[in-house]
């Protein structure tokens, strides 16, 4: 199914960083993106901060701190808000990367649910 990078969260997301940082091909539908502990790179900052790092995203806050912005500027890509900076940050780098709307496998949230279940992990831990 088709989703607009400004709408991608959960498994969706990290799936979709998955596929910029090399880690998986976008045929991969098993639990191949779920590293020990998990993968979620839109929800642990081990793994999200060093993306930030090194794609230079640039973080800014508004209205009164319920909005976080991220945009990076040698992509020209748009800007990206939502409530955490992580999840901000990483819709940025998917979109530069991947554009403004990709095509997502309706089979990931499942497999996020299996993966939980194989390696109990109970969620993302900061």
């Amino acid at each position: 199914m088709k989703i607009k990078t400004g709408d991608l969260t959960g498994a969706q997301l990290d799936w979709a960083v998955a596929i910029c940082e090399g880690l998986i091909n976008g045929d991969d539908l098993d639990i191949g993106f779920m590293k020990e502990g998990g993968y979620s790179p839109s929800t642990v900052w081990a793994q999200g901060g060093p993306i930030i790092q090194s794609e230079r995203i640039t973080l800014d806050v508004i209205d009164c701190g319920e909005t976080w912005i991220a945009q990076d500027y040698w992509k020209e890509f748009p800007e990206v808000e939502d409530s955490t900076p992580l999840i901000a940050a990483m819709r940025c780098y998917v979109g530069s990367k991947l554009g403004d709307e990709i095509e997502v496998p309706e089979e990931i949230e499942p497999a996020r649910e299996l993966a939980n279940k194989v390696f109990g992990f109970k969620g993302a831990q900061a």
